[in-house]
């Protein structure tokens, strides 16, 4: 089969490294996150890997590459959790590049729904082309039609991942605001960390995915700020990034752990969930 062709400093150059993160970390620790999806898909690509596979088996690498794989893992985890309660809802994917976290989740009943720019689902569509049950839309998360095409009769999960940091805070509130009214008590969860962590991802992993026409970043000091997004907005959980669902730990060595320990307590790097909670706007 003809490989898919790659051009270095493109869109799709960033959308496959979050996919080769998880590909490396699925050889480098099999135990915890094997993924035969991201394997197959970087092996239907025309890429020159060598550079980015020197980056990702260095130890700091190594870590980024370990936040991408568990960040799935943990939104995966989110996602079972609503539809253990809700088996026909919609799962909906903001921004979803090449993540394949629906068919991991699919129980024969619910739909899934991947949102992104048509450019990125022009990719998508070639190397990931959506199944039974599921839809690939191309939208700005920003335009608000794409909401149309979400039914919420059974309910309906949300999940962002490494998307809303490159929101300024009144378009998230916007957006959130937007979503609570079209979609009262459906859930989303996302990832985010505080100002010192946004400002480290801005010197390291997002330079190194070119990255550079993000002027402003959302991060989160406190989950209370949420809820001043607006009434009918609920925060639910939040836990740790890299320990809040499977402490990884003892599986890792020294550096890592500390790395682990640096990210829970400084950075506070965490997964939040929220409930757009109708109810509220009567109280």
């Amino acid at each position: 089969m003809e490989k898919y062709h790659i051009e270095k400093n493109s869109v799709q150059e960033t959308l496959i490294i979050p996919l080769f993160a998880r590909k490396i970390c699925s050889e480098r620790f099999p135990a915890l996150f094997r993924d035969s999806e991201a394997e197959r898909i970087c092996g239907m690509l025309d890429y020159d890997f060598a550079s980015r596979e020197k980056i990702m088996n260095s130890p700091a690498g190594l870590f980024g590459a370990m936040e991408v794989a568990q960040r799935q893992y943990d939104l995966q985890c989110e996602v079972e959790s609503y539809l253990a309660d809700h088996p026909a809802a919609s799962v909906v994917n903001m921004g979803c590049g090449l993540d394949d976290t629906f068919r991991r989740v699919d129980n024969g009943q619910c739909r899934g729904y991947n949102i992104d720019f048509p450019d990125v689902i022009r990719v998508r569509d070639k190397l990931l082309p959506a199944v039974e049950k599921e839809r690939n839309i191309a939208c700005d998360l920003n335009d608000p039609s794409w909401m149309d095409e979400i039914p919420t009769d059974h309910g309906a999960v949300f999940y962002a991942a490494g998307v809303f940091y490159y929101f300024e805070t009144d378009g998230l509130k916007n957006l959130f605001n937007r979503m609570a009214e079209r979609f009262p008590h459906c859930v989303l969860v996302f990832d985010a960390c505080n100002r010192r962590g946004a400002s480290m991802m801005r010197k390291t992993w997002l330079k190194e995915a070119g990255i550079t026409d993000v002027k402003a970043y959302f991060s989160l000091e406190e989950e209370s700020e949420l809820e001043k997004f607006g009434p009918s907005i609920r925060v639910v959980s939040s836990r740790s990034y890299m320990r809040g669902y499977r402490d990884i730990l003892p599986s890792v060595g020294l550096f890592h752990k500390l790395l682990i320990l640096f990210c829970d307590s400084i950075v506070r790097m965490r997964i939040v969930r929220i409930c757009f909670d109708q109810r509220s706007l009567s109280e």
